[in-house]
């Protein structure tokens, strides 16, 4: 039987899945739903499960934990423009350990905090370590940033630098725990992503589409690019890495990671030629680092190109995938 890929099995069986409401203004399919409720504004509506093994290291610190469960919601509704409001929290634990409950809860409240965001509901079961968040916000009407948006000539731009958690990871998993200078750097970015709140909300009305980058640059924008019917020529040479993650992996390692290695939680966007100066006034006002990386072109597929000019093979692994990709 043919392996499924995570979004091949969304689309089989839950893409759409229900009732049909007429209230529902984006369903399955984005970072976040959008639903009519009747305000001035549309209710934004995301959720995103870690589980322990897969989506953190089983010995992360707890307080890392509870701070990415929120930290990786709250990018979704970075990547819609949204303004976070309320979350559910389901917690999944194989026994009660007092200690690593007050971590897990210093980590999520102290981001929760920050944002406004008000834990009022949730779930505490016993099993396999995991914990699964539904984060709610809202957006103005007609100003949701979506990913099928962008259209041929749209520059496309990143927020931050790429491939920092992959490589923090690799660290991890080599068994450094007291890391310090850049490998500490590394490792922070994979623990504690910084979600693009102030970013998200400054596109809106600027940017085309947009999305936040969880499984890696080649795969996340490649999702922009099947909703918008569109495709992209990305210069690699463009790509924004840390100088930790160059000393750490060599250039051309680093940018195999920032095109393939996830986790980032940064934002990918599209902006038209006509927006670019608004987006520098912008995002000069919020001290944010954005770098144009390329040009979203109407021929299908995704096309890197190297300091030459010459295009060059995708990575071998595209981005993070739960099931594998169908033969």
């Amino acid at each position: 039987m043919a392996t499924l890929s995570e979004f091949q099995l969304i689309r089989q069986f839950f893409a759409p899945l229900g009732a049909a409401r007429t209230d529902v203004v984006l369903g399955v399919g984005d970072d976040a739903a959008l639903v009519d409720h009747g305000g001035t504004e549309l209710l934004a509506l995301c959720v995103d499960t870690l589980t322990a093994g897969v989506h953190f290291p089983t010995d992360a610190p707890a307080d890392a934990v509870g701070y990415k469960a929120l930290a990786v919601n709250l990018s979704d509704l970075a990547a819609m423009g949204a303004q976070p409001a309320w979350a559910l929290l389901a917690l999944s634990l194989p026994a009660v350990d007092a200690d690593w409950l007050a971590g897990f809860k210093s980590g999520f409240q102290r981001l929760a905090e920050a944002h406004g965001v008000a834990l009022i509901g949730g779930d505490t079961t016993r099993g396999a370590l995991a914990a699964s968040v539904t984060l709610l916000g809202a957006v103005e009407r007609g100003a949701a940033l979506r990913r099928d948006g962008a259209r041929p000539g749209d520059r496309i731009y990143v927020s931050g630098t790429l491939g920092d958690a992959a490589a923090g990871l690799r660290l991890w998993q080599s068994g450094q725990r007291s890391a310090t200078g850049g490998a500490a750097e590394l490792i922070a970015r994979l623990h504690y992503p910084t979600p693009r709140l102030a970013l998200g909300r400054a596109l809106r009305g600027l940017a085309s589409a947009a999305i936040d980058i969880s499984d890696g640059l080649a795969a996340d924008l490649g999702h922009i690019l099947e909703r918008s019917g569109v495709g992209a020529t990305v210069e690699i040479e463009r790509l924004p890495l840390s100088q930790a993650l160059v000393s750490a992996c060599g250039r051309s390692e680093a940018s195999a990671l920032a095109l393939a290695g996830g986790d980032d939680y940064e934002l990918c966007f599209t902006v038209s030629p006509a927006q670019e100066a608004a987006l520098t006034e912008a995002v000069s006002a919020l001290g944010s680092a954005v770098t144009a990386i390329g040009t979203i072109d109407a021929a299908p597929g995704l096309r890197l190109i190297d300091a030459a000019g010459r295009q060059v093979r995708p990575p071998a692994q595209g981005g993070y995938q739960h099931f594998g990709e169908a033969p």
